[in-house]
């Protein structure tokens, strides 16, 4: 099959429209410890998620989604250098930036929120702290972003949750300093603790990159044969399908299409379709920049996986922790939902356009993100004078 290349820019997404309330919170900074453990009662029953293959959209709008998760021509999309500029994109972000206002000219009123707190940061990868790119192999971070996270991670406990496996995302980042959790947050290391429940299956003792004892909680570690089984077939079944990459992330697998040319789109939904009609109520569908996602059923994301992160770091149920998490993607906005509804913290939406979510603030891109947390850095220090 003869498939053009699509190079094109960041997606539009629609999730559900938020409440215009905006989270008040206040009280000395204290101490952050890095020596956190998983307490005795952490490891949860994970309930299995509602059945069936196709998640967030119906199944006759599969195509439809992905056309409007799809970006505008380049030509575009091209951002003005004039800040004022009267084209009706810049109006629709500026309009946009009112209800999610711009973490950086925001900045003094989160750290107000944040006096007498200490600041748990969870940071999504692509589109995040590196753009997205059409190869998904060639995301790689800037050295200058990487050392900003480095800092940043000296004085705020620090986690990256990604959809791409948790090896994977560490090899990108390369900082033993931050937790990582791939999969969406279903393949989470974290530190060890002094007593490990022995009928526990979603968890297991092991050793990071550096040989240090480390705890991983998979609670979706009986999906393991039928992930990789999936994943197969889906390397055979798309194979003529010019562009199209096929991503092992351990627990998920990902089809990405980026590069498909779109008259074809149809064809990579049904040939996605085909394989996960053999696993009616064992995998579902979702989708996100781009990007097709096969995942297990089961209710877990990436807003559990923050809130047991902070449990493990013993920062939940207090209400001197403010939890900031910053993401591009509609996965993220589990993040967001579970920061908003519980009255837990801030979601910080990655968006260079306008778009729902249940985010507080907004950055347009990466090199936004690395000068908000730079602050946070400047911030810290000239607090500690």
């Amino acid at each position: 099959m003869d498939l053009k290349t699509n190079h094109s820019a960041p997606v539009l997404t629609d999730p559900a429209p938020i409440s215009k309330s905006r989270l008040g919170v206040h009280s000395s900074l204290l101490p952050y410890s890095p020596s956190g453990t998983f307490p005795s009662d952490l490891f949860l029953a994970i309930p299995r998620k509602k059945t069936g293959v196709l998640d967030d959209v119906r199944a006759c709008s599969w195509l439809d989604a992905m056309k409007s998760s799809s970006p505008p021509p380049k030509w575009m999309a091209k951002e003005s250098n004039n800040e004022f500029s009267s084209t009706d994109t810049d109006v629709a972000y500026r309009t946009w930036l009112r209800q999610y206002p711009s973490a950086l000219t925001s900045f003094e009123q989160i750290v107000k929120s944040a006096k007498g707190k200490r600041i748990a940061l969870f940071l999504d990868y692509d589109g995040t702290l590196s753009p997205i790119v059409d190869n998904p192999d060639c995301a790689f971070m800037s050295d200058a972003m990487r050392a900003v996270v480095k800092n940043v991670a000296k004085y705020f406990p620090t986690a990256i949750i990604s959809g791409r496996s948790r090896d994977k995302v560490y090899e990108f980042v390369g900082l033993a300093e931050l937790y990582y959790a791939g999969s969406h947050g279903m393949d989470i290391m974290g530190p060890v603790r002094q007593s490990i429940p022995n009928d526990n299956a979603d968890t297991i003792q092991s050793t990071d990159k550096q040989g240090k004892e480390v705890n991983l909680f998979q609670p979706a570690r009986e999906f393991l044969p039928m992930i990789d089984a999936v994943f197969h077939s889906l390397m055979e079944n798309t194979k003529e399908i010019n562009g199209v990459k096929v991503e092992n992330n351990k627990f998920c697998v990902s089809v990405h299409y980026r590069n498909v040319d779109e008259k074809y789109w149809a064809t990579v939904v049904q040939r996605v379709h085909e394989i996960l009609k053999q696993y009616p109520t064992r995998l579902r569908l979702t989708h996100g920049r781009k990007v097709l996602e096969v995942r297990p059923v089961i209710d877990w994301d990436k807003g559990k996986a923050v809130m047991f992160l902070l449990e493990s770091l013993g920062l939940s149920n207090c209400e001197d922790v403010l939890p900031i998490y910053v993401g591009d993607d509609r996965t993220d906005e589990d993040a967001f939902k579970e920061l908003r509804e519980g009255n837990h913290g801030y979601g910080i939406l990655v968006s260079s356009v306008p778009k729902e979510s249940k985010a507080f603030y907004s950055l347009r891109d990466p090199s936004e993100v690395m000068e908000f947390l730079k602050s946070f850095v400047m911030w810290k220090q000239s607090s500690a004078l």
